[in-house]
């Protein structure tokens, strides 16, 4: 027979408020999906608790050594979970006899999460929304970066109650539904018994109070629509579609909770001359066909009007791409310019006949 005192580590003497206390710490430290864990320990341990934890079952233990409504367990009496992260299956030793009240499941599961590496919260009131803004900016602008101040509307901490959404001199009272405790408990009939739970008391959303004097702007919420402004510092580089996080500038939360995020995303405009792909620059450039034989030095700018020179080696491949170090989006990035040959119209007589004699030099003739 099963020492449950034992295996919990707690006196015959113990509180309710040390019984649990142990469950917690045990199964937080034993649970199945935590490294290390033990499937077998915790299903002990949940055995345990569930009649030290239970009154009537408690006195029954005490007196007898054992209980007599099949909380031990015994043929359909688990509840199996199969197929959580850890791979383990293990069972919660909960009684589903017809017609019995499995009592209050909230610490099992506050357990459960807390070994999944979750701390379960009561939400009371919603935090802020997060808000997308678009921006659009010029290529040349994206090379330099930019500073932008950017106006929207959204849901703003309301100014005249300070975001409490209530009078905050004139106070609030215990909530009358939950008894101040921000939690009722609620029960449902079901095919396996009478499960009951803890939720949030939707009278005072969980705080166990109700204001006393409700702000008459915000009607309680604690934000207002409203106009928002902020400074957005856009870096060189910036690539087309990145997205800048702007934390606590999204929509205010109810009632003085977190507000929501703003995320910018940023658009680049497509430039007439100049294309990009990663870092790099392109650009298309028209050339004489005779400035390249003569070896002439070719002169155009990068994206910003700076000017930039170069000359086309003799003996290159007009279809190759000139390559210029360092004049990308960004100093790792290289402009690169594609040549488009220009030939003449019209030739004049002379020009045919010199075109003729270089043409017999570049055979050797």
């Amino acid at each position: 027979m099963n020492d449950y005192y034992k295996i919990l580590g707690v006196e015959k003497s113990a509180s309710p408020e040390e019984v649990k206390k142990a469950f917690r710490r045990l199964a937080h430290k034993y649970h199945p999906d935590k490294n290390g864990g033990d499937a077998e320990k915790f299903k002990e341990i949940n055995e345990a608790y569930q009649v030290l934890s239970n009154p009537e079952k408690r006195k029954q233990y005490d007196q007898f050594g054992r209980v007599f409504d099949g909380a031990q367990g015994g043929p359909g009496a688990g509840f199996g979970f199969g197929g959580f992260p850890g791979g383990a299956p293990f069972e919660w030793n909960i009684n589903f006899d017809s017609g019995e009240n499995l009592g209050d499941l909230s610490d099992v599961f506050d357990a459960f999460f807390e070994g999944l590496g979750v701390k379960p919260k009561r939400r009371s009131y919603r935090r802020g929304s997060d808000l997308e803004l678009p921006v659009a900016i010029t290529l040349e602008e994206a090379k330099t970066g930019k500073k932008l101040e950017v106006e929207y509307q959204a849901p703003m901490k309301c100014e005249a109650c300070g975001g409490y959404g209530y009078d905050v001199k004139a106070g609030q009272t215990k909530c009358s539904h939950c008894d101040g405790r921000g939690e009722v408990r609620e029960s449902h009939n079901t095919f396996f018994g009478n499960f009951n739970r803890v939720a949030p008391c939707k009278y005072c959303r969980g705080t166990g109070e109700i204001p006393n004097k409700i702000c008459e702007r915000c009607r309680g919420e604690g934000r207002v629509l409203g106009k928002k402004k902020v400074a957005i510092d856009i870096r060189p580089g910036v690539e087309n579609g990145q997205i800048i996080k702007v934390k606590g500038m999204g929509e205010a939360g109810e009632r003085n909770t977190d507000p929501g995020d703003l995320y910018v995303r940023v658009a680049i405009k497509p430039s007439s001359e100049f294309t990009r792909e990663g870092n790099d620059l392109y650009r298309r450039l028209r050339v004489n066909v005779v400035d390249i034989l003569l070896g002439k030095e070719i002169h155009t700018s990068g994206l910003l009007g700076n000017p930039i020179k170069f000359r086309v080696e003799p003996g290159s491949v007009l279809t190759n791409e000139i390559r210029i170090r360092g004049e990308g989006m960004t100093p790792s990035g290289d402009l690169i310019i594609r040549l488009e040959i220009e030939t003449p119209r019209r030739l004049s007589a002379k020009a045919k006949k010199l075109l003729e004699e270089l043409e017999k030099t570049l055979k050797g003739e």
